[in-house]
């Protein structure tokens, strides 16, 4: 059986706004969750006028919040643009309140923060890595 899923930056359509932009993203996941897609991505852009996409982890919890039982995720949460702490944290948090229901998708793309510099890891910390999911996303505790 193939399963489908949505892929939404949330665009702000000429003459609308950013809230009317998130209402629409909202009606569309509780449509395809209606309709039994398997998952509803939102992709994470930041300084476009055209989207109102750049808070990913804060739109993943707005979505599952307003859904049943399709699972929601990231289309990408950037690293270069975020402190990965704080990623862990969110994402975590969501998928406490919405057990089995959230994604972390993970990247870098151009326009990103990479060239940056990144401060330095604190003394004693150690890195390691998610075990990926299926589909290549970062597997989180279910």
């Amino acid at each position: 059986m193939t399963t489908l899923s949505v892929l939404d930056l949330a665009p702000i359509v000429e003459g609308s706004n950013a809230a009317e932009a998130l209402r629409h993203t909202l009606d569309l996941a509780r449509h395809a969750d209606r309709l039994g897609f398997e998952r509803y991505w939102l992709a994470e852009h930041h300084n476009m006028d055209g989207v109102a996409c750049s808070a990913t982890a804060v739109l993943v919890g707005h979505v599952a919040g307003g859904t049943q039982r399709i699972r929601v995720g990231s289309g990408g949460v950037m690293l270069p643009n975020h402190a990965p702490l704080v990623v862990a944290e969110q994402f975590g948090t969501l998928a406490t309140l919405y057990p089995g229901r959230i994604d972390l998708g993970l990247g870098r793309a151009p326009g990103t923060a990479a060239d940056r510099p990144r401060p330095a890891p604190a003394p004693g910390a150690r890195r390691r890595r998610l075990p990926a999911g299926r589909d290549g996303t970062a597997g989180l505790p279910g």
